[in-house]
């Protein structure tokens, strides 16, 4: 029986800058599928919810995504490591396609809730598979060069996304079809062609190992996940302390328990090997990632809130003008990746990145409702530079300091982490901002009582029933009506919005000082100058003639990595 040659398998995995950057096109137009659904329909869900007489379960196809998607990324993740990332990556596209389609034909708000499950079941491998692709067929020094493009991706989804939401859901019909149901219906070509050429370009050697596949860990961590980030979304409507948020307290704290006991009992065949965290760096990038989550979803969520409401934004005016946030993060991660390509150092980017964050932060807090929105926008700048200085070069350490059989599991970990922060920041920071709202807005009007201004506008009976809409949280519920208010009387509540607003700002702020310390822990370990395929191809010749079959092309002059895979310096690198 002949053995195919490692040495071999490396030349061919050897790819060109042309051929990188044509799978690039696939892995990116994958990417841009999930990261388009999220901003598009953050302004057309009230349309859809109002179409299918369901305003009120209109977050149920938000929840109902966000626990699908979460839940399948470390599945991902760990499956594509045993089989193979191909048949996984085409998975998800085609599963995303088909719960897109299917979204487009509801009929109702509870068929959509089940629909968007399913497009999330893709949504989870388009992200995470797309960053462990790149680690297999690029070096860590050139990585992060290639991965700051992916930032590009959701940058431009983010200014996209809120134009085309406010378009189709602004259109009665598109080709005698609803128009928001081509939010949903738009994905089918993307996610077709993106298929096409993954499947045509995307062609990975990979060599299956048999492995028990933790089954009871993937119930588990379903069990605990699901009525905690259901919770996390409802918890606002239910009450925090009503029975049905306790319920989910239980049975997702008995879930997460059952897991790490599944875990400890699969040991290196886990879905997510608890042994993984005890390397410095996943640990240290999962823990800053989670944090980072927080403060970044905790906090920007509020940036377009602030532009409608107290800039009197449109939801595609709004979005137009987070322009200034996508080139931050694109400039932030393009110099990012070209300086750690030079250097071969990535650890002082999350370093300055965090810093940059929590500068951001605090002065997101100093935002007023009547500061200029060109120094707002100067912010939006710094707060993206921190991000893309940040995000890539995290998941770039992590992939280096793990065996290159474990990249998926890795970088799906550093993904599921960073969602999760993301749930949790929401959940915490927009529960806040709803408490303090209307006790801000009250003060705001007490104190505008004595501007003369304003007495005179509260004389229009018209003025003082507009301003009864603005109690409590009701208040963002439907803002439409401060466009109608007078300047006076509009005003007192942007201010009471803004100094709630400024609440959120400050919890986020504090959150990541934490992560700042944290990204101090992060070890520097040299940049490998193989891909995880050619490391691959390493390990198998290595193991060849430690069991005495010379591999073609082995000995002295063969010519291997001077640092070859899994041996890294300062004692971090993964055992074998």
């Amino acid at each position: 029986m002949s053995h195919p040659s490692p040495r071999a398998e490396s030349s061919a995995t050897e790819f060109t800058h042309r051929q990188i950057l044509t799978i690039l096109a696939g892995l990116m137009m994958g990417m841009f599928l999930a990261a388009l659904d999220q901003t598009i329909m953050a302004t057309a869900t009230r349309t859809i919810a109002d179409d299918l007489k369901g305003f009120d379960l209109q977050a149920w196809a938000t929840t109902a995504f966000l626990i699908t998607s979460t839940i399948s990324t470390p599945l991902y993740g760990k499956l594509s490591d045993i089989y193979g990332r191909r048949p996984f990556f085409l998975f998800a596209i085609g599963i995303f396609i088909v719960g897109s389609f299917l979204c487009g034909l509801s009929g109702d708000m509870y068929q959509l809730a089940a629909f968007r499950a399913i497009q999330g079941i893709g949504a989870g491998g388009l992200m995470s598979l797309a960053l462990a692709i790149i680690g297999d067929i690029v070096p860590p020094r050139e990585r992060a060069k290639y991965q700051g493009l992916f930032l590009a991706v959701f940058g431009t989804a983010s200014v996209l996304g809120p134009i085309l939401g406010g378009f189709f859901a602004g259109a009665d019909e598109i080709l005698w079809v609803d128009g928001w149901r081509w939010v949903f219906y738009l994905n089918v070509p993307i996610g077709l062609a993106a298929m096409a050429v993954v499947a045509r370009v995307l062609h990975l050697p990979h060599h299956r190992v048999d492995h028990r596949i933790d089954w009871p860990g993937a119930v588990a961590l379903i069990v605990g996940l699901v009525p905690l980030l259901t919770v996390a979304e409802q918890g606002r409507d239910w009450g925090w302390d009503s029975g049905r948020a306790i319920l989910c307290y239980v049975v997702g704290g008995i879930g997460l328990i059952a897991f790490v006991l599944a875990e400890r009992a699969y040991k290196e065949e886990a879905l997510l090997p608890l042994r993984l965290f005890g390397n410095r760096t996943v640990g240290v990038g999962a823990t800053a990632s989670t944090i980072l989550g927080m403060a970044m979803f905790g906090g920007l969520m509020t940036v377009p809130l602030y532009l409608q409401i107290v800039k009197g934004s449109s939801a595609t005016l709004a979005g137009l003008q987070m322009i200034p946030f996508v080139v931050g993060i694109m400039s932030g991660s393009i110099i990012s990746g070209q300086l750690i390509a030079k250097t071969g150092r990535y650890r002082i980017f999350p370093i300055v990145g965090s810093v940059l964050m929590v500068i951001a932060l605090f002065l997101f807090s100093r935002v007023g409702a009547d500061t200029p929105l060109w120094r707002t926008m100067l912010v939006m700048v710094l707060m993206g530079l921190g991000l893309g200085g940040n995000m890539q070069p995290m998941i770039t350490a992590v992939q280096n300091a793990v065996s290159p059989r474990e990249i998926g599991v890795a970088t799906g970990a550093v993904t599921f982490f960073r969602s999760m922060g993301g749930t949790l920041g929401t959940a915490v920071f927009l529960s806040v901002l709803f408490n303090v709202l209307p006790g801000n807005i009250s003060d705001a009007y007490r104190a505008a009582e004595k501007d003369p201004a304003f007495v005179e506008a509260m004389a229009d009976p018209a003025q003082r029933r507009l301003l009864d809409q603005a109690q409590g949280s009701n208040a963002l519920s439907d803002t439409s009506f401060i466009n109608k208010l007078a300047d006076a009387v509009a005003h007192p509540f942007k201010v009471g919005f803004s100094d709630s607003v400024h609440v959120v700002y400050l919890m986020a702020f504090a959150v990541m000082l934490l992560g700042l310390i944290v990204v101090f822990f992060l070890p520097e370990i040299p940049l490998s100058q193989r891909s995880a395929q050619q490391q691959r191809a390493e390990d198998a010749l290595q193991a060849q003639q430690s069991a005495g079959v010379p591999g073609p092309g082995a000995g002295p002059g063969a010519g291997g990595d001077p640092n070859p895979a899994g041996v890294r310096a300062g004692g971090d690198g993964p055992g074998h």
